[in-house]
């Protein structure tokens, strides 16, 4: 008897369908993707949002056949006229992360256009809650970007766009972190940072004594084989995966405008190379975001190096759905 109720128990196990499985073609057999906007910063309203979603995205994903919307998290009346600063801006990550939250259960591909990082936890807690019961899911994060954005008060004292990793690994601001949704912090163990080059001495200590993994420009230039080692193991202990880049991880000569680019970046085109195979291969990826577009782009090479990047990842969950 007790032998066959651990099979019956088995079979139940295996047939229940893992978390993270979502599938995003229509009944049509269209892919719909949601251009998810949160212009909130640490320090007001920013326009890179917008930008980002009416710089000819919207015409390339329709190219492709996808199904687009576009969406944008906002303060109640109430809440403008109640708080400043970091309040302000946790409250616009919690409805960030209902909006996310939503379309993940409704079946659309989130594609995150972020006013700076410090927007993340709000994406991770939207991803978090979208699980098949109301139990906080397991996330896995590659976070590429120049810096490793984990600085705390005590190492950087009041600048919040160098924090957002330490908010969602609980290592500050845990009431930003709660407005923004993140009930169960982000471990260290679930998160794998890409391009990392400049960090405050203090930060890079963070780093050093911590369990998140790293994975050097050369290694995403080539798609080594570090890398799949890494996305390996993030899907095998997370139930959902989302990808976050910064502008500022990019070659410079594609960010001019950026205020904190940083040399030696890898291009556009190899990371678009990369988001296209990590979302055919693996269908726990579920969103990917990106944060600070330049506003000064005369030549319009930081728009055609997001929108190349948004294409290719959208390519990939194209092919892992059955698509083009």
């Amino acid at each position: 008897m007790r032998t066959l109720l651990g099979a019956a128990l088995t079979l139940l196990v295996l047939a229940a369908p893992a978390a993270g499985q979502q599938r995003y073609t229509s009944p049509d057999g269209a892919l719909c993707v949601v251009l998810s906007k949160q212009p909130l910063s640490p320090n007001g309203r920013s326009a890179g949002p917008e930008r980002m979603a009416t710089g000819g995205i919207q015409q390339v994903l329709t190219g492709l056949g996808a199904e687009v919307r576009v969406e944008e998290a906002a303060l109640t009346p109430e809440e403008e006229g109640e708080y400043v600063g970091w309040k302000r801006l946790g409250m616009s990550l919690g409805h960030y992360a209902d909006i996310v939250e939503r379309n993940e259960r409704d079946g659309w591909f989130t594609v995150g256009l972020l006013a700076t990082c410090p927007s993340m936890p709000g994406l991770v807690a939207g991803l978090q809650r979208s699980g098949p019961t109301h139990e906080a899911i397991r996330i896995g994060m590659l976070w590429l970007d120049a810096h490793g954005d984990i600085n705390t008060p005590e190492t950087r004292g009041g600048s919040l766009g160098g924090m957002p990793v330490a908010v969602a690994t609980v290592r500050a601001l845990h009431n930003l972190r709660r407005d923004a949704g993140l009930e169960v912090p982000l471990s260290d163990r679930h998160a794998v940072m890409g391009g990392v080059r400049l960090n405050d001495p203090l930060e890079q200590l963070i780093i050093d004594n911590s369990r998140i993994e790293q994975l050097s420009v050369d290694d995403l230039r080539a798609m080594s084989p570090a890398v799949w080692n890494q996305m390996d193991r993030l899907a095998q202990i997370s139930d959902k995966i989302y990808v976050h880049i910064d502008m500022d991880v990019l070659d410079p000569r594609e960010v001019e405008g950026h205020g904190n680019k940083v040399p030696n970046g890898p291009s556009s085109e190899r990371l678009a190379r990369l988001f296209e195979e990590i979302f055919r291969r693996y269908p726990t990826a579920s969103a990917i975001g990106f944060a600070t577009i330049p506003m000064q782009d005369e030549d319009g090479l930081s728009l055609a190096a997001l929108n190349r990047m948004i294409e290719r990842a959208v390519r990939g969950v194209l092919a892992r759905e059955g698509g083009r």
